[in-house]
């Protein structure tokens, strides 16, 4: 529920807004050329802000004479009189500047707020200005210092920067959170998990039939477990994720996600197993002379075009692997067939090594370490959301077309032709 405060700031901003629209009074500022000399001595810059200001007290004195009436105007229809001045402040370029604002008092001896007042002080534009200089590197330590440029700014201060931040991190991350999916036509999601100081941000991806990427939410939990990625999954089911409609899921490996992604999407999942996981997995069995040999057979194993080629030539390198190291043969051998997706779909080449793999949502976390970095202190699980969802919004800024888009529509034919070959299983989506 809003307090009184709250609605009467509402309903001053409406008034306002009622005044430039209905009667749009013509505001004209004059300045001396000496005064404006005196400013240019010290930029270009300099003189705009302070004309800046001296225009925001225009404006506020137009709203006050619309109020008001002239001074010593008698007016019989006056709505509220002066009540003098007091200090305040407006928000420019992120930080609080000094303001004199005109107060005034109704009949009933209540505070007349200014809408235009009201709009200067607007917190949004300070918050997000302090979340973007923060995603570019910049520390609360240095904020002041950087981003001073009036001489009596305030609410700079390194704790006024680090609250300004946490509401604006907090309202990005919810705002991720909650976006609807249902407008979204996805060729393909990636779902991985990266360790982040402790814990473990398990991300959904989407990449759209049209080749661009978004972010589609994220979930901390302990491990890579099925309870986490299914409270993800369904979450996106609930803000209007399709999971009927055939779809190519790009995972790391991890059992847990490819049992969550067929417990919601049924026979219209297309499980692609990370092919760079799986060569990692295999060689971390192996002593150091053995690594490049095997390491050579897979990438040429999964560098061809066909099914059959592909599935053939890592059956070899099983065989060999039986005699060389068991536990890598075993390794290479779990989850083989799902490796293999992208080349049973028939993906042409320059799709297929996109979709193969992680690395699309892997170049995201690597953003996030970045925009990460000047953090020394880790606190609680929502300063961790805060930041990773922060940065997975920088990452999202900087995503281009995947590699091959063009060549999507031979993808989507492949699974459409796949699915409607076998019967759909019952439950298809679970709730």
């Amino acid at each position: 529920m809003k307090k009184r405060y709250q609605i009467d700031q509402q309903r001053a901003v409406q008034r306002f807004r009622r005044l430039a629209a209905e009667q749009n009074p013509n505001i004209q500022m004059v300045l001396p050329m000496a005064d404006i000399v005196g400013m240019l001595q010290d930029g270009v810059g300099h003189l705009l802000r302070e004309a800046g200001l001296a225009l925001m007290n225009l404006v506020m004195e137009e709203e006050v004479r619309h109020l008001a009436g002239e001074r010593h105007e008698q007016r019989p229809d006056r709505r509220a009189h002066r009540w003098g001045k007091d200090d305040g402040y407006c928000v420019v370029d992120g930080q609080k500047v000094p303001l004199k604002r005109t107060r005034l008092r109704t009949r009933e001896n209540r505070e007349q707020r200014l809408g235009s007042y009201e709009l200067f002080q607007r917190s949004a534009p300070l918050q997000q200005g302090v979340w973007d200089k923060m995603m570019r590197g910049l520390s609360t330590r240095n904020y002041g210092a950087v981003v001073k440029e009036f001489s009596e700014a305030y609410g700079i201060e390194k704790s006024a920067v680090s609250e300004n931040f946490i509401e604006a991190s907090r309202e990005k991350v919810k705002q991720l959170m909650e976006r609807p999916l249902g407008e979204l036509r996805l060729c393909a999601v990636l779902i991985d998990g990266t360790p982040f100081k402790n814990r473990m941000m398990i991300v959904a991806l989407g990449i759209g039939c049209d080749g661009r990427k978004t972010v589609l939410g994220l979930r901390e939990g302990a491990t890579e477990n099925a309870a986490v990625v299914g409270e993800l999954l369904s979450d996106l089911l609930a803000r209007g994720l399709d999971f009927s409609v055939p779809r190519l899921y790009i995972l790391d490996g991890g059992k847990a996600l490819a049992a969550a992604v067929r417990r919601h999407a049924g026979e219209t999942a297309f499980i692609q197993r990370c092919q760079v996981h799986k060569k990692r997995n295999v060689l971390d069995h192996l002593p150091e002379e053995h690594k490049a040999n095997v390491r050579r057979k897979l990438q040429n194993a999964y560098a061809m075009r066909g099914y059959e080629p592909a599935k053939r030539a890592l059956a070899q390198l099983h065989r060999e692997l039986m005699d060389l190291n068991p536990s890598a043969a075993r390794s290479l051998e779990e989850g083989m067939e799902e490796t293999l997706t992208v080349h049973k779909l028939g993906v042409p080449d320059q799709l297929r090594r996109t979709l193969a793999c992680t690395n699309v949502i892997e170049s995201a976390f690597s953003i996030v370490e970045t925009v990460c970095r000047n953090v020394k202190r880790w606190r609680n699980g929502d300063q961790i959301e805060r930041w990773v969802g922060s940065g997975l919004l920088v990452a999202e800024r900087q995503f281009r077309k995947v590699i091959g888009y063009r060549q999507i529509p031979m993808l989507l034919s492949s699974m459409a032709n796949a699915v409607s070959k076998k019967p759909l299983a019952k439950g298809l989506a679970v709730a």
